[in-house]
């Protein structure tokens, strides 16, 4: 027989320590969190179900918010459900990735903050790469994210991680929300702070306590009205007093207007100082780059300075179109020749990273004006390949604009004559590369000179790829300002349905077309469901040659492999015959017909079907020796 030991001295202090800890933890409370408000709090009404989703969506309201993207998850249940009552149009999607892509297509068109709203953990995890394109391209986006309740975090709740550290690097402003009061100026001072300076993405974190009813959250804390034991008595007093913490005040009046918004502008000196610069050149050149685009810019007036300043433009990334299809101010080609001619650039808003080469494509002998909002794009790479004249860190559109309207506008005609007949003798033998003797198979420069001819007016291209889509940006003249998308710095695939949704929804009487490779077609196909449920026709065309074709020009060269780069001419227009929409097929047999096809295929979509042209593609020698490192 064994003899038990004496074990009451063990559970006399255990209890002791368990107690102590609890109130330890209620004293933590009582210093850290503002106890005045709890004691004087008003009656708190258990029976409500007003809830923190309520205050989220009059927040979003109140900011102008129209639009929230979602894939439903019951941590975020109360935010969807206020927002549509408020008349808040909820898009759900089939993956959070897409969620972040189409606020932040929306957010670029319209100048407004994307949101999006996701569930805790898989639900936050899944929107990382989406949220890093948005902050590389300098998106104001709120991501707002359900997480664990508060007193359960770190104990194995469901879908509970450190959501707060693994958005750190990837937004500006990153905070968990601890108790229902707070949600107001916390979203407030995000929307706030994703607008000011350079905009970007920002990140809350709602647990499920701060968002659900008193009488939900009362229930799953488990207080009891009279438990027995010291250390049960201890634990519901803690409980009870957190649970009053966490409403107390919660659904007072609070001011839910916008906080003011800064953005960097530059000094009429440094005006004055460029308009000098100017004067004297001879050949001057702008290089205008996204961010001239961002909020709170309008395209407009933007377009009409660049007019009235009368300088040679090249536009990348958003600005594309800002000029329309054929203004003899915008050059398209030979960028790097110009450049090294040029005795003045501006980089309004372009960046000297890989897609200026790092600054080397700058000659030595070029006055360089930078602006830009952000202090570490305006003088990336400087000293090592370039450097700044002026350097300003500021909007590069306000910049422009006053500009233009202190000048009377710097014409230099011959120069200007240059750069247009190198840009149409370009054009001229990138037709002559078309290859008409392909039987099986489509030209990609065919295929994209004849959509060229068709495409209508009102067009949004959305460019979802590698070589099929850089192959169209030499081809493809977008129509007109903020209608040309795609991912920017970051080079991210899988952008194509996100930015096609967000888009529409700015554009709902205009045609979207997403322009795919077929490797990154795989990534958002089955958001042609989402398309068809909300019953927005979107159009693609699938730039079909089965291979990753960007990364196999020069990896079988140089390493004589194929490994990894093959697909297969997969049927993608039957996967959108299945979810609802219609589906082609163009194949060599089509070369003579193209322009009829692709009209086909534009008129289904004005009809009100979501529609994807799948376009078998041989191999083509367009863009050899081409690869961005």
């Amino acid at each position: 027989m064994f003899n038990l030991p004496d074990c009451s001295d063990f559970w006399t202090n255990f209890n002791f320590a368990c107690g102590t800890f609890i109130i330890a933890n209620i004293i933590y409370l009582v210093i850290k969190y503002e106890l005045i408000t709890v004691l004087c709090a008003s009656k708190i009404n258990e029976d409500s179900y007003e809830n923190g989703g309520d205050l989220v969506a009059k927040v979003l309201k109140s900011h102008g918010v129209t639009h929230m993207f979602t894939l439903i998850g019951g941590h975020i249940s109360p935010i969807l459900v206020a927002a549509e009552k408020l008349g808040i149009r909820v898009i759900d999607t089939r993956h959070e990735v897409t969620t972040v892509f189409a606020a932040d297509a929306f957010s670029r068109i319209s100048g407004k903050i994307g949101v999006a709203a996701v569930t805790a953990g898989p639900g936050v995890t899944n929107t990382i790469t989406a949220v890093k394109n948005a902050q590389m391209a300098e998106t104001p986006l709120l991501l707002l994210g359900g997480a664990a309740a508060s007193l359960l975090k770190g104990r194995g709740s469901l879908q509970d991680i450190d959501q707060i550290s693994l958005m750190k690097s990837v937004c500006k402003y990153h905070k968990s929300v601890t108790c229902v009061r707070h949600i107001v100026p916390v979203l407030r001072e995000a929307i706030q702070i994703a607008y000011s300076q350079t905009p970007g993405p920002v990140f809350v974190e709602l647990p499920l306590d701060v968002l659900y009813p008193h009488k939900f959250v009362k229930r799953e804390m488990k207080i009891k009205e009279n438990p027995k034991g010291l250390l049960p008595k201890i634990m519901n007093a803690y409980l009870k007093f957190y649970l009053r913490y966490q409403f107390a005040s919660a659904f007072d009046e609070k001011d839910l207007s916008p906080l003011p918004v800064y953005t960097p502008v530059a000094s009429d000196k440094k005006i004055s100082e460029c308009q000098n610069l100017l004067k004297d050149a001879k050949r001057p050149l702008i290089l205008l780059g996204s961010q001239a685009l961002i909020p709170p810019t309008e395209a407009e007036n933007l377009r009409k300075a660049l007019e009235h300043l009368k300088i040679p433009c090249f536009l990348g990334g958003m600005a594309r179109g800002l000029l329309g299809r054929n203004n003899p101010l915008h050059i398209r080609q030979k960028r790097r020749d110009a450049l090294q001619e040029a005795d003045l650039v501006i980089l309004a808003g372009s960046v000297c990273d890989f897609r200026l080469s790092y600054g080397r494509v700058l000659s030595s002998k070029s006055k360089i004006i930078a602006i830009n909002r952000d202090k570490t794009q305006l003088y990336k790479n400087s000293g090592i390949f370039w450097k700044p004249t002026i350097a300003i860190q500021a909007s590069a559109s306000d910049f422009l604009i006053r500009l233009a309207k202190k000048s009377s506008g710097y014409p230099q005609d011959e120069w200007l004559s240059k750069l247009r007949e190198r840009d149409e003798a370009t054009e001229k033998k990138n037709k002559e590369k078309i290859n008409y003797n392909e039987s099986r198979y489509l030209d990609p420069v065919h295929l994209l000179y004849d959509l060229e001819k068709v495409l209508p007016e009102n067009t949004v291209i959305v460019a979802d790829g590698g070589d099929f889509v850089a192959t169209s940006s030499y081809i493809l003249r977008p129509r007109g300002p903020l209608r040309w998308l795609d991912p920017g710095a970051f080079g991210t695939l899988g952008v194509g349905a996100g930015f096609a949704l967000g888009a529409k929804l700015c554009y709902p009487d205009s045609n979207v077309l997403i322009l795919y490779g077929d490797g990154s077609c795989g990534y958002s196909i089955m958001e042609f469901d989402t398309f068809i449920r909300h019953k927005l026709p979107i159009i693609a065309l699938v730039g079909n040659d089965a291979c990753w074709t960007q990364i196999a020009r020069e990896q079988v060269p140089i390493f004589q492999s194929e490994v990894a780069c093959n697909l297969a001419f997969t049927d993608y227009h039957k996967v959108v015959e299945a979810l609802g929409g219609k589906g082609m097929v163009l194949t060599g047999d089509d070369k003579n017909n193209l322009e009829s096809k692709l009209t086909a295929a534009f008129d289904l979509c004005k009809r009100g079907d979501s529609v994807l042209v799948n376009a078998h593609l041989g191999k083509t020698d367009f863009r050899a020796g081409s690869i961005s490192i």
